[in-house]
């Protein structure tokens, strides 16, 4: 006989415990979806990835854009910019956050996820060409925001000329008193060869992706404090190469190099400076730059066999972001980039 037998009635409120729980879990479940529901349109609902790890290729339909930037809305899959089953726990209540790019792909997830974490959050996009998808963000934005937070804007502009970076600086003081996390993530590229990079396209390419790091952050930083963050965007192409994107991957790895000064300098101001350096991630850059093929066959090349999608990569920003969770980090990158190792 064993020593351990449980009595009867033990055993019944053990089973009426677990059903309890059971049935909560359920309940959480279905306000979760249903709240989750309620806060996009069909047409922007973010759809839950599965199969995350690797084991699976996964291609895309071949597509093409024949302008840059791109548009998020005329991708297909549109990218994922939030996860159905992310929790938000008040990481940047508070906070006034200015993402650049911040229209689509990984701008609008960063924007998305900041907005979710109590962030008053305010965007830049290009005008005439990033319309739709700006408005399409704003509507997610005051969706998503925390009760608290005051609305948010999005601002036209390009941010390769210095007047242009102090404009959207002074109209987010203007509107909300201070900056305190600063995300450079306006970016473009172009495939090509060096023989086939003229001034004109080098000079572009500079001004928007490392130009603007710059010029954005000058102005600023007047209006940052003790406790600010300031994250820029990167790329794994700044770690591995890539031989298609030579004048992009140099910005990349200028941003890199920008981002441990700008750390060293910051650091007895208690500003913090950290990047980010995706893989291939599924944003309109891919097929405004690319050929048909190659957008098909997009991410198969890292070991998990996939590309990443935007939400996957905004979770670094909040991390980094947020002096809860990173107050002893600075002058360090961040890699989501499928499994890609890199010596950086």
């Amino acid at each position: 006989m064993f020593s351990h037998f449980v009595s009867s009635s033990r055993v019944s409120t053990c089973c009426r415990v677990y059903s309890s729980c059971l049935n909560n879990n359920t309940h959480l479940k279905i306000y979760r979806r249903s709240h989750f529901q309620a806060a996009f349109p069909a047409n922007q609902r973010p759809v839950l990835v599965r199969n995350m790890a690797s084991g699976q290729q996964q291609q895309f339909p071949p597509q093409k854009q024949h302008a840059q930037p791109g548009k998020e809305h005329e991708m297909d899959p549109n990218p994922q910019f939030a996860k159905q089953d992310y929790t938000a726990s008040n990481k940047l209540r508070g906070k006034v956050a200015l993402v650049t790019g911040g229209d689509s792909g990984i701008g609008r997830a960063v924007c998305h996820y900041f907005a979710m974490e109590g962030a008053t959050v305010a965007f830049t996009y290009v005008k005439g060409q990033e319309d739709k998808d700006a408005k399409d963000t704003l509507e997610i934005l005051r969706k998503s925001k925390t009760s608290d937070a005051k609305d948010p804007m999005a601002t036209a502009a390009d941010l390769g000329f210095e007047e242009n970076c102090k404009r959207v600086v002074d109209e987010v003081v203007n509107a909300y008193g201070r900056i305190d996390v600063l995300v450079n993530n306006a970016a473009e590229q172009y495939e090509g060869s060096i023989e086939e990079i003229d001034e004109q396209r080098l000079e572009r390419v500079f001004r928007t992706n490392i130009f603007s790091h710059f010029l954005v952050t000058k102005h600023a930083l007047k209006h940052m404090k003790e406790g600010s963050s300031i994250i820029n965007t990167t790329s794994v192409n700044a770690y591995k190469g890539n031989a298609k994107l030579l004048d992009y991957t140099a910005t990349k790895g200028a941003i890199v190099a920008f981002t441990r000064g700008l750390a060293l300098q910051l650091v007895e101001k208690g500003i913090r400076v950290n990047g980010v350096a995706p893989g291939p991630i599924w944003t309109p850059l891919i097929p405004a730059s690319f050929t048909e093929e190659e957008c098909a066959e997009f991410g198969s090349q890292v070991p998990m066999k996939r590309a990443g999608q935007p939400f996957e990569v905004a979770s670094c920003y909040v991390f980094l972001a947020s002096n809860h969770c990173s107050s002893y980090i600075s002058g360090q990158v961040l890699h989501p980039n499928g499994c890609t190792i890199v010596n950086g």
